[in-house]
């Protein structure tokens, strides 16, 4: 063996074990930095979730409006519509009632009266203040009635007619929001109930149609005169006729729609009055006979008609409107929901929202006409099943519903859109 192969030899021996070690220093660094990693997070969570995490009185909780969520597929694009929770609950009546009548006063708060209890006809009237959300009772009616009408002239109420369980009323009285008491006024030329009653632009009150004893319907008409508290007779309508609808055009005319006469025929027959002339024009008919309907004055002028029934069992979706400036009827897109006997009420954007009803049974659904486009948007469900209830718009643009039946008991529940 040479020296060189001895020289080479030997610093190959000498480099093996330095080699060695460095290749442990680097895997031993190499572990303990991972390690190091792996202690800092779980000592960041541990001081995130325990250490400093909140009290439990220090963790503020956001309450959602529920969600009413909507999915539709069709090929391979889902549309997902979701929609808030419009309507609440609030401060329940002290009377259940049904076929009972609401007005908002002057003051802002709304008062509520008469209708039909779960044991009796009811004369009792209570007041909701807006502010407090709470009902008070005020003072009683002189008459017990049910199916009467509510209209407000010179800051007091007025109630016409209805039926207590005797049978249809020709009593009047006025209600006076100062001291929370009813006086009886002149007493109308004719008993009845499931009339109408309009203020038109002169001021004078005019009562029209409804229904007496034995069933048998009326195309009488009479004016109340406020100075001296007195009834006249005026023109009879064309038709007999009771839960019809009666509506104050923008050109000072009443425009009086559907109902049924003498023997349940339903109606689809219209006529217009001129206060001016004392006169009664038939006009062109409504595309549906209608009874148990709504009528709602928009903001252009235009009258849009709303469900009904058009025979015994047959509930309407159908929609249409009244233009006095062609006078004309044009049917529109129909609601998502048949109904008769729920309410309409026009909000401050011109929109009407339509609440409740019956179609076989009370339902709970609402939904919205949008005036601007002309079509009905689904709206979450009242919290209750109701028809023949009352729905009042209220100044600061809520709207209140009241009583109803449902399931063949009145109620005292209210809610708020």
């Amino acid at each position: 063996m040479n020296n060189n192969q001895v020289h080479s030899e030997g610093i190959a021996e000498s480099h093996g074990p330095q080699k060695w070690w460095q290749r442990c220093w680097i895997v031993i660094i190499s572990t303990s930095s991972i390690v190091l990693i792996i202690f800092a997070i779980i000592l960041s969570l541990i001081l995130k979730f325990v250490v400093f995490a909140p009290k439990e009185s220090e963790i503020t909780t956001v309450t959602l409006p529920s969600l009413a969520t909507i999915i539709s597929t069709e090929a391979t694009t889902t549309e997902i519509a979701t929609q808030l929770s419009n309507w609440s609950n609030t401060d329940s009546m002290n009377y259940a009632r049904r076929g009972h009548q609401a007005c908002v006063l002057m003051n802002g708060k709304v008062l509520v009266s008469g209708g039909i209890g779960n044991d009796d006809h009811l004369s009792s009237a209570e007041l909701y203040d807006l502010s407090t959300g709470i009902w008070t009772i005020t003072g009683s009616m002189n008459d017990a009635r049910f199916t009467h009408t509510f209209i407000l002239i010179n800051r007091k109420v007025l109630v016409t007619g209805g039926a207590d369980d005797k049978g249809p009323l020709s009593s009047a009285e006025l209600y006076e929001s100062l001291t929370e008491t009813w006086k009886p006024t002149g007493r109308m030329n004719n008993a009845r109930r499931s009339h109408t009653i309009s203020l038109l632009k002169n001021g004078e009150v005019l009562v029209a149609g409804g229904i007496i004893s034995n069933g048998i319907a009326l195309n009488s008409v009479e004016v109340f005169d406020s100075s001296t508290e007195l009834w006249s007779t005026l023109t009879n309508m064309n038709n007999v006729r009771y839960g019809h609808t009666a509506s104050v055009l923008l050109n000072k005319k009443l425009l009086v729609t559907g109902g049924c006469s003498d023997h349940n025929t339903y109606l689809n027959s219209v006529e217009l009055y001129d206060p001016s002339t004392d006169t009664w024009t038939t006009i062109s008919s409504m595309n549906n006979r209608r009874y148990g309907h709504t009528a709602s004055i928009l903001k252009d002028g235009k009258v849009l008609i709303t469900g009904g029934t058009s025979d015994v069992g047959e509930y309407l979706n159908s929609a249409e409107f009244y233009d006095s400036s062609t006078g004309t009827w044009m049917t529109v897109n129909s609601m998502n929901h048949a109904r008769a006997h729920h309410t309409a009420s026009v909000l401050k954007d011109g929109n009407v929202l339509v609440t409740g009803g019956y179609a076989g049974g009370s339902v709970d659904t609402s939904e919205l006409y949008d005036s601007s486009t002309g079509t009905w948007i689904h709206i979450v469900s009242m919290n209750y099943a109701r028809a023949q209830h009352t729905a009042s718009v209220l100044t600061n643009g809520n709207v209140l519903i009241t009583g109803g039946i449902h399931y063949n008991q009145a109620l005292n529940t209210v809610e708020l859109y």
